[in-house]
């Protein structure tokens, strides 16, 4: 594999990787939320 190649490859996986942290990141922050308003209930 030409270095080129790597390159761009490792750059897609480590967008893939960001992509997907802000996604998980969004459902955590929405369930912890869940969870504090179902404990003040």
């Amino acid at each position: 594999m030409s270095s080129k190649k790597a390159m761009k490859q490792a750059q897609k996986q480590a967008y893939a990787k960001h992509k997907s942290n802000i996604t998980n990141n969004r459902f955590s922050k929405n369930k912890k939320k869940l969870i504090n308003k179902k404990k003040k209930d």
